[in-house]
């Protein structure tokens, strides 16, 4: 019976470790085509833009210059999309945190239906940029959109709003369909993270007599710090590039209300044809992107 036993073993029997180098070998193999299609599809267009920033590689002359560089310090529209990108993706974000702990909260709960509310709610994250921008653009149309009119049935206001033509307006106006557009992400991870707090913490905590104010203060906050700081990470460098449902709505406009780093960018090379200029605004963004990236690098190579 015992050699039969030890027969079965050897069956199931894990790979020695003299093995385990080839077997890794053989993942790399694996992944390799993965890896490839990365640098084809990623990596060669950063070398080339980085490049075209210094050296313009469609002219005859291939002169190094760091002349692009020194113009953005003197473009104020630079400053100014810069700024308007700090706005949006910070009010956006912001907002993003918000409302999405709050559906997670209320969707972590016992309520009738949860499953139902779920879907509803991850819905909006479903709709692509483009046409989140095309609906919400017509939505703020002054006088035949949706937001206008049930503004003016409920007696809010007796006049037509210009909302995306309004300076002091289109920006929050952008934002505000951003939001609706984007909270799910940060719900999901959210949502991820309330379910997996232990339920034995918060029956401890009731047995103490601890109020709901309570348990979220002690228990839900803390287990969610981590969680917390990945998604606000994420959702920011998500933000920071986010191009087509402001190009929908506004293309930068009126003016330069809304005219963020990608549409800039998209401008200065499609539009102008400043195809070097455009390469540093665009160097210059990942730069800043890596930057914002750097707390959740930090988080995710952490070790316990």
């Amino acid at each position: 019976m015992n050699e039969v036993f030890k027969a079965r073993l050897k069956l199931f029997r894990l790979p020695t470790p003299s093995l385990m180098p080839r077997n890794a070998s053989l993942g790399y193999l694996f992944v390799l085509p993965t890896l490839l299609m990365l640098v084809l599809v990623l990596g060669f267009p950063v070398v080339i833009a980085v490049l075209n920033s210094f050296t313009p590689l469609w002219s005859a002359e291939r002169v190094f210059t760091v002349e692009n560089y020194t113009n953005l310090t003197r473009d104020d529209l630079f400053w100014n999309s810069l700024q308007v990108t700090a706005i949006f993706v910070g009010g956006t974000s912001l907002l993003h945190l918000f409302v999405g702990f709050i559906v997670a909260l209320a969707l972590n709960s016992e309520i009738r239906g949860r499953a139902f509310f779920r879907v509803i709610a991850i819905l909006p994250w479903t709709v692509p940029d483009v046409i989140s921008g095309l609906v919400w653009r017509f939505m703020y149309n002054p006088t035949s959109g949706v937001v206008n009119h049930a503004l003016h049935q409920l007696g809010v206001t007796q006049r037509w709003i210009e909302w995306l033509g309004d300076p002091d307006l289109a920006l929050p106006s952008v934002i505000f369909a951003d939001v609706w557009r984007g909270y799910p992400f940060v719900m999901l991870i959210l949502l991820a993270g309330l379910q997996a707090i232990p339920r034995d913490l918060y029956e401890a905590a009731q047995v103490d007599g601890a109020s709901v104010l309570q348990e979220f203060r002690y228990i839900t906050l803390p287990s969610l710090v981590r969680i917390i700081a990945i998604a606000l990470a994420l959702d920011t460098v998500w933000q920071f590039r986010r191009f087509g449902l402001v190009y929908n709505m506004t293309f930068g406009g009126p003016g330069y209300a809304t005219d963020i780093l990608p549409i800039y960018v998209y401008k200065q090379y499609f539009r102008y044809f400043n195809f070097e200029y455009a390469s540093a605004v665009a160097v210059v963004s990942a730069i800043i992107m890596l930057i914002i990236s750097i707390p959740y690098i930090y988080l995710i190579m952490r070790r316990d």
